[in-house]
């Protein structure tokens, strides 16, 4: 691997197996927590919420704070309209999830003006979750995923309602983590408490034992298509490779992850956004290297890509539409479940990136556009491959790739050619990024998912 100039944050990320490059992403070294996120190790500086300024001094690469998405994403005009998600709720799944996080997502909302959802409840209907261990790198991992969904979530859709289902059993590589984790959902899905479920979290197709023992895990999906419940997942961030059984990086031909490579699940590949201070674009969004996106070796190519067969062949192709993702352009949150998070040690603000933000993110737009609709759109899917460039809200991504780099277990390294972003969908960016406000009316005015209404 190519391991560029030693920064601040490569000092840091060398303790949580990452490596920083010379353009500030990171990669894993040898094992990467399955929650999509990843943490800019703790800084001084952090003891408040950096701008975008002083994250290029101490990191050598850009942060942002919610106001500057709110304008890149032309959010403000829709919050200003009372386009909140009002009305909807969010379901956010993760194993262990956060002790800190109703307090944490409080202080967050108070720092930059957001208010707070209507409701935000923490549930844990596959099991009770173990006591939190801050020494536990896996529950401290979750932790983090679990902050970042909520706190982003909220970010997108202020007005909605928040249900977060902590799950007891970790999800890694393979079937492990999920039993738990489709309970929740069709506990949740069966008693009406979720519109929209965010999943950031994944792993390889090819780490299952089976391709049927992949599939014996979608009964929350196919609940939530009866319901007319939205899913969508975070596509990896490994580019076209994939970790893994032991987690360990990575195969050494293409691979994607499931359930981002679900059929009934909606997914969300990476970007780069290039934003001044004030959020506007410097320059077009590109495509975050690390964005996970491929051909399933699972799944067919389902109806509503046969408009983009030419370049998905036969297979599932993702990801489907593209969101903020890189590290250079990582988020700021705030969490305080650690002893470090503590003001007189390292601070309470941290830096996140990874397509885990997409998920969440997107996941506040389908609940906004829920709102404006009267009604749940469910699997949104064939609407979104039918809308128009610009008019409805698609912003084509057509610079980028996700080509990965990686050490082998001798050291090797290995890249893995990746794919292209070009004009139209690509496997790179899918459909590219989005508009929100031209987008969530463009999904609300084509109804969603007219296959099933016996849900409101």
């Amino acid at each position: 691997m190519n391991r560029g100039r030693l920064t601040a944050a490569a000092l840091g990320a060398a303790a949580i197996g990452m490596t920083v490059m010379a353009n500030g992403e990171q990669h894993p070294n040898t094992e990467a927590a399955r929650p999509l996120a990843h943490e800019v190790p703790h800084a001084a500086a952090l003891l408040s919420p950096p701008t975008t300024a002083e994250c290029l001094q101490i990191f050598g690469f850009r942060c942002y704070r919610p106001a500057q998405l709110e304008r890149a994403y032309d959010l403000t005009s829709l919050h200003r309209a009372g386009i909140d998600g009002s009305g909807r709720t969010i379901l956010i799944v993760d194993s262990f999830g956060s002790p800190t996080i109703a307090n944490d997502l409080r202080v967050f909302d108070r720092t930059f003006g957001i208010p707070d959802p209507p409701d935000l409840e923490i549930r844990q209907d596959a099991g009770r979750v173990p006591a939190f261990d801050p020494n536990n790198g896996d529950m401290a991992g979750w932790a983090d995923e679990t902050t970042l969904d909520v706190e982003w979530s909220h970010v997108f859709a202020p007005g909605a309602r928040i249900v977060l289902e902590e799950t007891p059993v970790s999800e890694t590589e393979g079937v492990q983590g999920f039993p738990e984790i489709v309970k929740a959902e069709n506990y949740a899905i069966d008693h009406g408490m979720a519109d929209v479920i965010s999943q950031s979290f994944g792993a390889t197709e090819q780490t299952f034992p089976t391709a049927d023992s992949l599939l014996d895990l979608r009964s929350s999906f196919s609940n939530a298509r009866r319901h007319r419940v939205t899913v969508i997942a975070s596509s990896g961030d490994t580019g076209a490779a994939g970790l893994l059984p032991d987690s360990q990086c990575c195969y050494q031909q293409r691979a994607i992850e499931w359930p981002s490579s679900d059929p009934l699940v909606t997914s969300i590949g990476g970007t780069r956004l290039h934003l001044d201070r004030a959020g506007d674009r410097t320059q077009p969004d590109t495509v975050w290297q690390d964005g996970g996106g491929g051909l399933s070796v699972v799944f067919k190519r389902p109806s509503f890509q046969h408009t983009v067969a030419d370049v998905v062949g036969k297979r599932r192709g993702i990801p489907d539409v593209s969101m903020s993702a890189a590290t250079d352009g990582a988020v700021v949150t705030y969490h305080t479940f650690l002893p470090s998070d503590d003001a007189t040690q390292d601070g309470p603000w941290h830096i996140i990136s990874g397509t885990s933000e997409g998920a969440p993110e997107f996941a506040g737009i389908v609940a906004m556009a829920d709102q404006l609709a009267g009604r749940r759109l469910g699997h949104i899917n064939k609407a979104l491959y039918s809308l128009d460039y610009g008019r409805d809200g698609l912003v084509d991504v057509t610079v980028g790739n996700n080509t990965f780099s990686f050490l082998d277990m001798h050291d090797n390294t290995v890249t893995l050619p990746g794919f292209a972003a070009a004009a139209g969908y690509d496997l790179a960016s899918g459909l590219g990024t989005v508009d929100a406000a031209r987008l969530v009316r463009a999904l609300a005015a084509s109804g969603g998912d007219q296959g099933d209404t016996s849900a409101p």
